[in-house]
C-alpha cells in the first residue's frame, strides 16, 4: 500500500529527528564492530597472502625442496640428490639470518649456486655491474634486495658490515636481485663464499629440485621420502613449494593471534546490539501508544512488527556500511604504519598491500545487518503482540518489559556457559570458550530485571524507618524495585561494557603479571651477554668460553645454546634450548608446572614447554626424540615448564648432552654471577676489557625485563584500543540509555511536581537512580567481568597460546573505570532531567487530560 509506505517513512524518519544521538551511537557501535573485525581480517589476509607469496619467490620453479629436521645438514646428500635420473636440476642452498651492524634486526642472506639456481629461482639471480659479471661467483660480493637497499641505506659499491662470532664480516654491494617483492628485505651471494666467511662450511638448508618432464611429483617424492628415512633416519623433509604442510606452518604461526583479535573485534559488535535492544525497547515503550492507535485505525501485526524490524535494520544497513568502508582504510592505514603482523612480530621483512575482497565485505555487512535486527527482534515482537486496548493507556510502559523478567533461558544460559567452558578445543582454537563467554553475558543480562527487583526491593524494606527523613531515597528505591523492566535496559548497558573491560583488563593485567614475574624466575644472573647485532650466526667460541669463566670478578658463569628443530613438518620448529642446568634441581632456572618425573639411571633428561604438551602430545615421564646431530636422539621428559618466549614450543636440555650429540662447542649466551664484594660496573669493566669485549652486549636482568615488556605492550596495542573502543562504546550507551529513558518521563516528573516535589527533589530523584543503577550494574558487572577473565585465563589462552598464567587483578584500573561510570550516568542523568523539566508540570502532563 503506498499510504503505508509514506507513513513507514514518517515514522523511521521522525524517531530519527526526535532522537538523533541514540540512533547515532548504535550506529557508531555497530560500524566499530564491523570495521575492526573487516580490518583485521583485510590485514591478516594480505600478511599471510604476501608471506607465502615471498616463500614462493624464494622456491621459484622447483618442484620438490629437501629439507634438514635441523636448520642446517650435511651437503653429503646433494651427490646423492643430484645424480637421482628422475631430477633434472638440483639446486642447493644455504640461508642465514646475519647480525647487521647497527640493526636490531637481522638481514637474511641466500646463498646460491649460480650456475644452477638460474634454472628454478631466475629471481634470486644478482644482477652484476657492467663487465663485473663473475660478482656472482665473487667471495666479498653480495646482492641486496630493493627493500634491503632502503633499510640499509646501500647502493652499489658500498661495504656492508656483518656479524660473524663476535668478529664482523665485511662484504660490498654489487648490485641488486633481479626481482624481489616490495618490503622484502634479503640479500643473495655465492654458496661457497657464504659457507666460508660464516663459518658453515660444509652445510646446506635446503635442496630445491626441478624433474624432468613427465615425472610424477607425488610418486617421486613418495619415494625419496622413503629413500631419505631408510638412509638418514628421521633427519629430513621432503615436500612441494608451498604445500599443505608449508601452508599450515604459515597459518599455524599467527593463527591464534588473528583469531584472538578478531573476537575481541566482535565484541564492539555485541555492544552494539545491545545498544539497538536499548533503543529500540526504549522506542516502542514511549511509542506504545501511538503503535496502539495504528493498530485501532486498521494496521496489521504483521505490518507494525516489519515497521520496528525495518527501524532496528536501518541502523545496522547504515552501521555496516559504514564499518566495511572504515574497516578498508582502517586496514590500509594499519599496514602502513605497523606492517602485517600488527606489531606482533609474526611476519617481518614483507610489505603487504590491502585488497578489498567483496565476499568478505558482504559477510560483515550481514554480520553487521544481522545483529541489529537480532537486537529490536524482542522489541519488535513486544510492539506486534501488545494488545491495542491495554497498550493505548497511558502508564503500561512496565508491561511491555515484563517478559524481560522470566529468568529460565538465563539460567540454561549459564549452565550451558559452564558446560562449554570444559569442553576441549576444535582445531585447535577456544571456540567453546568464546561461546561460553557469550552465554555468560547473555545470561548475566537476562538475569537483570529479576536481580534489580529483588535488590531494590530489599534496599526499599531496609530505608523504610528512614523514608520521612530520606524521602527522595525512599521514592527512588521505590521506582527501582517496582519498574524493574525499565531498569534493566540501563543496567544491560552496564553489565555488557563493564564486564566485558573487567575482563579484558584481568585478562591483559594477568599475562603481562606473569610475563613479569617468569622472566623474574629465569633470570636469576647479575648480568647477561651475547654478541652484540648477533642474528643467527653470533656466537662464543670455546675459546672465549674460557676467557670470560676466567675474567676477574666473575664468579659462577653458565653458558646457552639455542637450536632450531623440526618436529612435524606441517608445524613451526621448536626451539631446543641448551643450557648448564642441574638435574637435581631444575627449578632453579625453570618455571616448572605440573608434576615431576624422577630421571632414569644413564638417560638424557629433557624439560618441555607446555606447548609441546599440548600440540605433540609428549608426557611428562615419557620419552621425546630430538634431530640432534644429523639423528634421532632420545630424551626422557622430566617436566614440563612455562615458556612464554616461544609459542610453537621449545626443549630443554643439558649443555653437554648437546655438545656430545653435535660436537657443538659454541654458545649464544652467557649468564654471569658476580664475586662477592664485586659491584656490577666493575664486573662489565672486566668484561669490556676482554679482547672481544667490544663485540659483547651486556644487559641486566632488570633492562631485559623492561625491553621485553615494552614488547609486550607493543604487541598488545590493538588489544589496548579494542579495549578502550569496547569503553567508549559503553559509556555512550549508558548515557544514551540514560537520557532517553530521562526524557521519556517528562510526564511523570510534572505528575510529581503537581503533587509538591520541588524541582531540586526531581533532580534528587535522578542522581539517586543513576547512582543506584550504575552501582549495582557496576558490581555485577564486575562479578561476571570476573567469571569472564577467569574463562579467558583458564581456557581460552591455554588453548589458544598454549602456556597458562596466573590470575592477577589490576584494581587501580578497574576503581577509576567504575568511578567514570558511576560519575557520567549521574552527570548524565540529572542534564537530562533539567531538560525534561524545562516545559514546565502544566506541558508535561497535558497527554493525560
Amino acid at each position: 500500500m503506498p499510504g503505508l509506505n509514506v507513513l513507514s517513512r514518517w515514522l523511521l524518519l521522525g524517531e530519527w529527528r526526535a532522537h538523533p544521538v541514540r540512533a547515532l551511537v548504535a550506529i557508531a557501535a555497530i560500524a566499530v564492530g564491523v570495521a575492526m573485525g573487516f580490518a583485521i581480517h583485510l590485514i591478516n589476509a594480505a600478511a599471510f597472502n604476501e608471506f607465502s607469496a615471498a616463500v614462493k619467490s624464494l622456491s621459484g620453479q622447483a618442484d620438490i625442496q629437501v629439507a634438514g629436521r635441523e636448520p642446517l645438514f650435511d651437503e653429503a646428500v646433494y651427490p646423492l640428490l643430484a645424480a637421482d635420473p628422475d631430477v633434472a636440476v638440483a639446486s642447493p642452498i644455504l640461508e642465514v639470518a646475519a647480525g647487521v651492524a647497527g640493526q636490531d634486526t637481522p638481514l637474511r642472506i641466500v646463498g646460491i649456486d649460480a650456475l644452477r639456481a638460474g634454472f628454478i629461482a631466475p629471481d634470486l639471480m644478482g644482477v652484476p655491474g657492467d663487465g663485473r659479471m663473475l660478482d656472482v661467483l665473487a667471495d666479498d660480493a653480495l646482492f641486496l634486495s630493493p627493500a634491503a637497499q632502503t633499510w640499509l641505506a646501500k647502493s652499489r659499491g658500498d661495504a656492508l658490515r656483518l656479524r660473524s662470532g663476535t668478529g664482523d664480516v665485511t662484504l660490498r654491494v654489487a648490485g641488486p636481485v633481479q626481482r624481489a617483492r616490495a618490503g622484502q628485505r634479503l640479500a643473495v651471494m655465492d654458496i661457497g663464499a657464504l659457507q666460508w666467511r660464516f663459518d658453515r662450511l660444509g652445510k646446506l638448508s635446503r635442496v630445491d629440485l626441478k624433474l624432468r618432464d613427465g615425472v610424477d611429483r607425488a610418486a617421486f617424492q613418495r619415494r625419496l621420502t622413503q629413500q631419505l628415512e631408510r638412509t638418514w633416519p628421521g633427519r629430513f623433509t621432503v615436500g612441494q613449494p608451498n604445500d599443505a604442510d608449508q601452508e599450515s606452518r604459515t597459518d599455524n604461526m599467527s593463527r591464534a593471534y588473528r583469531v584472538n583479535l578478531t573476537v575481541l573485534a566482535l565484541v564492539a559488535l555485541f555492544t552494539g546490539a545491545f545498544l539497538v535492544f536499548s533503543t529500540q525497547a526504549l522506542s516502542v515503550m514511549r511509542r506504545r501508544s501511538q503503535f496502539a492507535l495504528l493498530r485501532v485505525l486498521g494496521m496489521e501485526r504483521r505490518a507494525l512488527l516489519r515497521q520496528v524490524l525495518l527501524e532496528g535494520g536501518s541502523l545496522g544497513v547504515l552501521g555496516a556500511l559504514l564499518g566495511v568502508a572504515a574497516g578498508y582504510a582502517l586496514a590500509a592505514a594499519a599496514l602502513h604504519f605497523f606492517g602485517g603482523d600488527l606489531g606482533a612480530g609474526y611476519f617481518p621483512g614483507i610489505r603487504p598491500q590491502v585488497a578489498f575482497t567483496p565476499g568478505a565485505a558482504l559477510i560483515f555487512f550481514a554480520l553487521g545487518l544481522g545483529v541489529a535486527l537480532l537486537g529490536c527482534l524482542a522489541p519488535a515482537w513486544e510492539a506486534a503482540r501488545a494488545r491495542p486496548a491495554v497498550a493505548i493507556k497511558s502508564g503500561a510502559d512496565e508491561g511491555a518489559l515484563a517478559r524481560l523478567a522470566r529468568v529460565w533461558p538465563s539460567l540454561i544460559c549459564l549452565l550451558l556457559a559452564a558446560a562449554f567452558s570444559f569442553a576441549p578445543p576444535v582445531f585447535e582454537l577456544p571456540l567453546f570458550g568464546y561461546l561460553a563467554i557469550a552465554l555468560l553475558l547473555i545470561g548475566g543480562i537476562g538475569l537483570m530485571p529479576r536481580a534489580a527487583s529483588i535488590v531494590f526491593r530489599a534496599l526499599e524494606r531496609g530505608a523504610e524507618p528512614r523514608a520521612r527523613r530520606y524521602p527522595v531515597l525512599a521514592l527512588s528505591l521505590a521506582r527501582l524495585a517496582n519498574a524493574p523492566g525499565q531498569a534493566s535496559i540501563a543496567l544491560g548497558g552496564i553489565l555488557a561494557s563493564f564486564s566485558l573491560m573487567v575482563a579484558m583488563g584481568i585478562m591483559v593485567s594477568s599475562f603481562r603479571v606473569s610475563v613479569d614475574d617468569w622472566m623474574g624466575h629465569i633470570l636469576p644472573a647479575d648480568l647477561y651477554v651475547r654478541t652484540v647485532d648477533a642474528g643467527g650466526t653470533g656466537f662464543l667460541s670455546a675459546g672465549q668460553q674460557a676467557a670470560l669463566t676466567a675474567a676477574p670478578g666473575v664468579k659462577r658463569i653458565q653458558f646457552l645454546r639455542t637450536r632450531r628443530v623440526t618436529l612435524a613438518p606441517e608445524r613451526p620448529p621448536v626451539v631446543v634450548i641448551a643450557r648448564d642446568i642441574d638435574a637435581g634441581d631444575p627449578a632453579r632456572l625453570l618455571y616448572l608446572v605440573g608434576p615431576s618425573a624422577p630421571v632414569p639411571a644413564g638417560a638424557r633428561p629433557a624439560w618441555v614447554s607446555e606447548a609441546l604438551l599440548d600440540l605433540y602430545g609428549v608426557r611428562i615421564g615419557g620419552m621425546l626424540h630430538l634431530p640432534l646431530g644429523g639423528a634421532q636422539s632420545e630424551f626422557f621428559v622430566a617436566g614440563a615448564w612455562r615458556d612464554y618466549a616461544n609459542q610453537s614450543g621449545s626443549v630443554v636440555i643439558q649443555l653437554a648432552d648437546y655438545r656430545k650429540l653435535t660436537n657443538d662447542a659454541t654458545v649464544t649466551d652467557a649468564a654471569l654471577w658476580s664475586a662477592r664484594g664485586e659491584g656490577l660496573d666493575a664486573l662489565e669493566q672486566s668484561i669490556r676489557a676482554l679482547p672481544f669485549g667490544a663485540a659483547l652486549n651486556l644487559m641486566r636482568p632488570g633492562d631485559i625485563r623492561a625491553a621485553s615488556l615494552k614488547i609486550f605492550d607493543r604487541s598488545f596495542a590493538v588489544t589496548y584500543l579494542l579495549e578502550a573502543i569496547a569503553i567508549a562504546i559503553g559509556l555512550s550507551g549508558i548515557a544514551a540509555s540514560f537520557s532517553a529513558q530521562t526524557l521519556a518521563r517528562s510526564r511523570e516528573f510534572g505528575m510529581l511536581r503537581h503533587v509538591g516535589v520541588t524541582r531540586r527533589q526531581v533532580l534528587q530523584l535522578l542522581a539517586f537512580e543513576g547512582g543506584l543503577l550504575t552501582c549495582l550494574g557496576v558490581l555485577a558487572g564486575f562479578a561476571l567481568g570476573l567469571v569472564i577473565s577467569m574463562i579467558l585465563v583458564y581456557v581460552v589462552n591455554p588453548q589458544s597460546f598454549h602456556w597458562t598464567m596466573g590470575l592477577h587483578l589490576p584494581w587501580p584500573l578497574l576503581g577509576s573505570v567504575a568511578a567514570v561510570l558511576v560519575a557520567a550516568s549521574i552527570a548524565t542523568a540529572l542534564v537530562s532531567g533539567r531538560h525534561a523539566l524545562s516545559g514546565g508540570p502544566v506541558r508535561a502532563v497535558r497527554e493525560d487530560w
